[in-house]
């Protein structure tokens, strides 16, 4: 997995042990990248690669879904995902950490890499507008609930 520049990182606390967030982020990435019909909508509309679901189930090392690839697993720590497109080359990497108590912290990291004035337009579109950070901020908020 390339190391892109920075972006951005969101984090929640969570109600949960290891186990049971790490069996939730894997259910809840995989069924929100498999069944975002917007989402596969936007991935054909930008170019994105990959363009369609496939690889392997359940959720692992080389599961595919539009616009994201899994590029690494590391069981209960970290779920590295990557993608392209015509605007952009990002990663979205997941990083559970434990608190003790039966809590845990998520990391959302993004980054990427904008290449060009297309590049730099959409960055401005989707991250200068806050839409990328609603969008992170809203999906990490979904981990506080069971």
């Amino acid at each position: 997995m390339r190391v892109l520049p920075f972006v951005d990182e969101h984090v929640v606390v969570v109600d949960a042990g290891v186990e049971e967030l790490w069996a939730r982020l894997l259910v809840k990435v995989g069924r929100s990248l498999s069944t975002a019909a917007g989402g596969a909508r936007y991935a054909r509309l930008v170019g994105a690669v990959p363009r369609e679901s496939g690889g392997v189930r359940p959720l692992g090392a080389g599961s595919e879904f539009p616009g994201f690839r899994v590029a690494r697993v590391v069981p209960g720590r970290e779920l590295a995902l990557e993608g392209r497109h015509r605007f952009s080359t990002y990663s979205l990497v997941f990083r559970v950490e434990e608190l003790g108590g039966g809590r845990c912290r998520l990391r959302a990291e993004t980054r990427a890499v904008f290449p060009g004035v297309a590049g730099r337009v959409y960055r401005a579109l989707v991250i200068g507008s806050g839409g990328h950070a609603f969008a992170m901020r809203r999906l990490l908020a979904g981990y506080r609930k069971p």
